[in-house]
């Protein structure tokens, strides 16, 4: 029986668009967010060198890391209200669900490998904050460190010289040009709502201040050999948060999503907005009950613009046989594929 969209799903989806590839060659497969080769590179040497797919996401990962992909991934980039760089994490088993993660992480670089030690140590899904530095210094990551650098400190510099502008702050107006803040006399917070057809101001400008150098994450999927599959993780957050915000980089279902009889999902963009709709639980959802790849991608997305028309983000899908596609909103997004049928990391591009 076919199925009729509203017109202003239909609609929605011509803006949301998409695009997909059959993968016809064997496993293994690894999945990433935006050019970044190198990780791709790591993660596709790893997993076709026998390791996990667990431990292959988790090298990609630490490579992207390691290399400060973007300044948006890894240690000295990002710095929140008070200078400080913090680490978000996630690791999943496609195969068990499993989950570990790490949120608000402070002192240590390693996020991935902390999000993984969460996984095979603890009975926990996440830890947070000072308790998941010292969890993880416990467990023989390295720190405490200092994960600010000469980079970042000059963004912040720069940020603050602007009179601390933009910044993620609503409803509150600075005692000096930063803060500390206080609450607007007169107004009524509870009392400000948003109906579908009249989007307050907050929400129409919410993504103004997200693009590529100041707000991405590493999101990876891995397949082994045997289709087995990991998705991992990481991100030093959006630039000037609020000490203690925590993205959707450590939350299963926004960031990234697996599942062995199904498929994966990696995401990237406003991870505030995106993270209140779990678009990559979405896509695989989807998957399950018979979407293709694009088209799950594409009404993943769809879904969150449809709520937020400044919105900006984007995902990529991978069934269980291999077939790619991705979705964006508000931007070009590109994501990276190796697979025995290539040389190299190829790179696709989708447009909005």
């Amino acid at each position: 029986m076919a199925v009729v969209l509203p017109l202003v799903i239909i609609l929605l989806l011509s803006k949301a668009t998409g695009h997909e590839v059959e993968n016809s060659s064997k496993f293994p497969l690894v999945v990433s967010t935006w050019p970044f080769l190198e990780a791709v590179r790591a993660g596709w040497r790893a997993i076709d060198g026998g390791l996990s797919s667990i431990d292959a996401a988790v090298e990609g990962c630490s490579a992207c890391e390691l290399l400060r992909c973007d300044g948006t991934v890894g240690p000295g980039g990002s710095p929140d209200e008070n200078s400080e760089s913090t680490i978000d994490a996630l690791i999943m088993n496609g195969a068990t669900m499993e989950v570990g993660a790490v949120a608000a992480m402070r002192y240590v670089k390693d996020g991935i490998k902390a999000a993984r030690l969460v996984m095979l140590y603890t009975e926990h899904t996440m830890l947070a904050g000072d308790q998941a530095s010292t969890f993880a210094i416990s467990m023989g990551l390295p720190g405490p460190s200092n994960l600010s650098s000469t980079e970042s400190m000059e963004k912040w510099t720069k940020w603050r010289e602007n009179q601390c502008q933009p910044n993620f702050r609503k409803n509150v107006l600075p005692t000096n040009t930063c803060g500390p803040y206080h609450l607007k006399t007169g107004l009524n917070v509870a009392s400000k709502t948003c109906l579908v057809d009249d989007f307050c101001e907050s929400i129409i400008m919410k993504s103004s201040h997200v693009d590529f150098h100041n707000h991405d994450t590493i999101s990876m999927a891995i397949f082994d050999k045997s289709g087995h599959i990991a998705v991992g993780t990481s991100t030093n957050g959006a630039s000037f948060k609020i000490p203690g915000r925590v993205g959707d980089g450590p939350i299963a279902g926004s960031s990234a999503y697996a599942d062995d009889e199904v498929g994966a999902c990696g995401a990237t963009g406003d991870g505030d907005i995106m993270m209140r709709f779990l678009p990559c639980y979405q896509v695989v959802e989807s998957m399950r009950l018979g979407m293709k790849p694009r088209l799950a991608a594409k009404d993943a997305i769809s879904r969150i613009a449809k709520k937020y028309p400044n919105f900006v983000g984007a995902v990529f899908a991978v069934d269980k046989n291999g077939t790619h596609a991705g979705a964006c909103y508000g931007w070009t997004f590109q994501y990276s594929v190796r697979s025995p049928s290539m040389d190299d990391v190829e790179v696709f591009t989708v447009y909005p």
